[in-house]
């Protein structure tokens, strides 16, 4: 009886895989193969559904220097079910659009400063957000410049909006909704959206003038994401008491190690003079103390780690429950508790 079994399920398993065989070299087979991948991959749900508290996403946790797997600065929150971004780096656009946000609830982006990678990605934001059905133009609210930045944007993708509203139509693709609209939001703004207050708040990342930090309380739970800033007395304030505070973040003893062996090279000077307008993260345990901030999470990782060395250096550093992000890392912050919940990509 066990060796009529152990024929009969041989016999199964040759017939599966001659049908796989057949199925993937076939018309046919490749045929029913791509509708069923293509539906479930099309009917795969968001993991920023509407939710009953914060929903924070990482699409960006890298600085400019580059590393495998991560898109430069940027961080989506999920506010009942409307949707904003923190700053939009490269490479970010593409973390949102894998990570199947729902870019048309995309109320606004806002802007802690004007670097490059904080900004490259705002044309295709605002282009994958267009196209996905956002009833209205796309507000960009940051500091003093950004009229600047927007309004070049703006430009430079004219023709861009152009060849697609030709291509696929006014009905699909209003134009008027296809250009950003600047808004200033200075230091020390509150903004009010129904449950959700957005208060801006001054940061220190000397020579950049002005750079701020953003705090997003939503009934009763708080994000707050630091943009690149040193641990001055305003990033204090804004933290104090949240449940969630985003931080930049330099590892000292990485950098100093990237500048020695650059030595007499460009970049030897490049890696000496941003370590003094990022946060070291030896100082974080201070910051954490001062706040009472419930949970730290270390992003715009100067530089990213590449390697499980490099991992060790940063979290030996960091605060005890300090969480080092990765692109694609969720943090829930369910209304009406205290608790976080953590979903790794």
């Amino acid at each position: 009886m066990v060796k009529k079994l152990f024929f009969f399920a041989g016999g199964m398993l040759l017939l599966a895989m001659a049908i796989g065989l057949w199925s993937w070299n076939s018309r046919i087979g490749q045929a029913w193969l791509l509708e069923k991948v293509v539906t479930a991959a099309m009917q795969r749900p968001s993991p920023m559904t509407q939710y009953d508290g914060l929903k924070v996403f990482l699409c960006g946790t890298s600085s400019p220097l580059p590393a495998p797997g991560r898109a430069q600065a940027c961080v989506a929150i999920l506010a009942g079910e409307s949707l904003y971004l923190v700053d939009a780096g490269a490479g970010s656009a593409q973390v949102a659009a894998l990570g199947r946000l729902p870019l048309e609830r995309l109320e606004a982006i806002f802007l802690t400063h004007f670097h490059s990678d904080h900004i490259a990605a705002l044309p295709e934001f605002n282009l994958n957000s267009w196209v996905a059905g956002r009833p209205r133009p796309l507000s960009v609210f940051g500091p003093y410049g950004v009229t600047q930045v927007v309004d070049g944007l703006n430009a430079a993708y004219r023709l861009d909006l152009r060849y697609r509203v030709a291509h696929h139509g006014e009905e699909l693709l209003p134009p008027n909704l296809g250009v950003m609209e600047a808004q200033l939001m200075e230091a020390g703004t509150v903004l009010d959206f129904g449950d959700l207050t957005i208060t801006s708040f001054q940061v220190n990342h000397d020579p950049v003038r002005p750079a701020v930090g953003y705090r997003f309380d939503y009934r009763g739970r708080s994000a707050v994401i630091s943009g690149d800033a040193t641990v001055t007395p305003g990033l204090i304030d804004a933290a104090t008491g949240a449940d969630l505070l985003l931080q930049d973040s330099l590892s000292l003893p990485i950098i100093k190690s990237l500048e020695e062996a650059s030595a007499g090279s460009r970049m030897e000077k490049i890696f000496f003079d941003i370590q003094d307008y990022h946060a070291h993260v030896s100082d974080l345990s201070a910051l954490v103390e001062k706040t009472g901030v419930k949970q730290l999470a270390l992003y715009h990782l100067v530089p990213p780690p590449q390697n499980a060395l490099f991992e060790k250096i940063y979290s030996d550093a960091a605060p005890s429950g300090a969480i080092l992000t990765e692109d694609g890392m969720i943090f829930e912050l369910p209304e009406g508790r205290e608790d976080i919940n953590v979903v790794a990509p």
